[in-house]
């Protein structure tokens, strides 16, 4: 008997092919934009999280976790107070710790953040997937004024390899505080990495320091100072405050102990933070506009399916004589409620189906784009377990509400089919 109503539910089927392709359609572009919204959820989650990858430790002043990590890793806001140098070289020469970066923020470019830094931030700063930062054109900063650009910067301005630069005091698109005095001369640019550092401009500290030379409270004193006159080895150039520091230790069983002395450190007030746990905070905060989305996708599906149930109610009314000929060929109230419910769930299963692959199709298609623009990328695997049971309720939600239909069809009697309706 199934398999008498299964040939005869693809007939059914093929014979209204329009109505059933145009319902498979709208069932998969729900599906295809459900399914999107969670990959999309999931996938930005775990970037946001390896914003920043393989650091044990960011260490500032002592402020809160979450503002620590905003001002450090993602460029947001500034430091409450800055770090010593003397405190900074003290830690980092710890026996425990394998390396440090040190980071120092105030001055931009165009909008753009500058980080003063030192050459170990190229070899040792990760992100996503344990991923260092990779060079399209050019090296790091080997000479007092060069400077690296990330990815949105260059491509954004126009950059090329041998541009001149000039930094600005304090953030902002338009300032007047410039340090026109000292170009800087744009050695290479990063290749995009999703993360802040891509709208980042990198500077060495030595080169910072020179730039604010005869400075006092944000303004330019009557002190002239050029390129020419300046060298590495210059003892003003010798840093005196940072904004914060990374720290990789030689083993992670480590992490807590340096953590709890940096943060009980008693020449000066300084926070340790583990960058995994103060983002999954951020994300809490952030994040809510996840569950926004999958909302909103869960009624698009669930708008999808009563579309379908509305085509199904409004084709039963044209098929009366269908049904009444297949009573009248013996088959039974049930047969004809197990054909409507058949036929929901064949339109259902098709159109999940044509939704994951119009899925992996688009995401095939913009992956190139977003790791191009934007550094990020999808990973294409397999649908997780929560899309499967997200998908076996839409086929669930697609049978129950086919048995409003295959009740009506039940309950209709053979003269009912045969009668004409004026």
């Amino acid at each position: 008997m199934i398999t008498n109503l299964l040939q005869l539910v693809i007939k059914s089927l093929r014979f209204r092919k329009f109505t059933v392709g145009l319902t498979v359609f709208s069932l998969a572009l729900s599906v295809m934009l459900l399914l999107g919204v969670d990959t999309v959820r999931v996938q930005a989650k775990q970037n946001f999280v390896n914003t920043i990858s393989g650091t044990d430790l960011i260490v500032g002043a002592r402020s809160g976790s979450v503002q620590l990590l905003l001002y450090t890793i993602f460029h947001l806001g500034n430091a409450t107070n800055n770090v010593s140098w003397q405190s900074y070289t003290k830690i980092s020469s710890h026996p425990r710790i394998q390396w440090s970066i040190p980071i120092s923020l105030g001055d931009s470019h165009r909008g753009h953040r500058v980080i003063g830094t030192s050459s170990d931030f190229f070899q040792f700063y990760r992100h996503g997937k344990s991923q260092p930062v990779r060079f399209v054109n050019g090296n790091a900063f080997s000479n007092l004024f060069d400077a690296v650009l990330g990815a949105n910067v260059a491509r954004n301005l126009g950059y090329t390899l041998g541009d001149k630069i000039i930094l600005a005091h304090g953030m902002g698109n338009v300032n007047l505080a410039e340090h026109k005095n000292l170009p800087f001369t744009v050695t290479g640019i990063l290749a995009p990495t999703g993360t802040p550092i891509d709208d980042s401009v990198l500077i060495s500290l030595q080169s910072l320091e020179a730039v604010h030379i005869g400075w006092e409270q944000g303004v330019p004193t009557n002190v002239d100072i050029d390129a020419e006159s300046l060298t590495p080895q210059d003892p003003r150039l010798k840093p005196k405050l940072i904004t914060a520091f990374l720290l990789g230790l030689k083993s992670k069983h480590d992490i807590f102990n340096i953590q709890r002395a940096i943060n009980e450190y008693n020449k000066e007030p300084l926070l340790a933070i583990l960058p995994g746990v103060a983002l999954l905070e951020l994300w809490k905060v952030v994040g809510v506009i996840e569950k926004v989305l999958l909302v909103i996708a869960a009624f698009v599906v669930i708008s999808s399916l009563f579309g379908m149930l509305s085509i199904i109610l409004t084709n039963l009314a044209e098929r009366r004589r269908e049904i009444a000929v297949l009573r009248s060929v013996g088959a039974s109230p049930r047969a004809v409620f197990l054909l409507l419910v058949f036929e929901s769930g064949m339109l259902v299963i098709l159109g999940i189906l044509l939704g994951l692959l119009f899925l992996y199709l688009l995401l095939l298609l913009i992956n190139p784009i977003l790791h191009s623009s934007f550094g990020l990328m999808i990973e294409l695997t397999s649908p997780s377990l929560f899309q499967w049971l997200l998908l076996l309720l839409i086929l669930v939600g697609g049978l129950l509400i086919a048995l409003i239909p295959a009740r009506n069809a039940y309950k209709k009697t053979l003269q009912d089919g045969l009668t004409i309706r004026s």
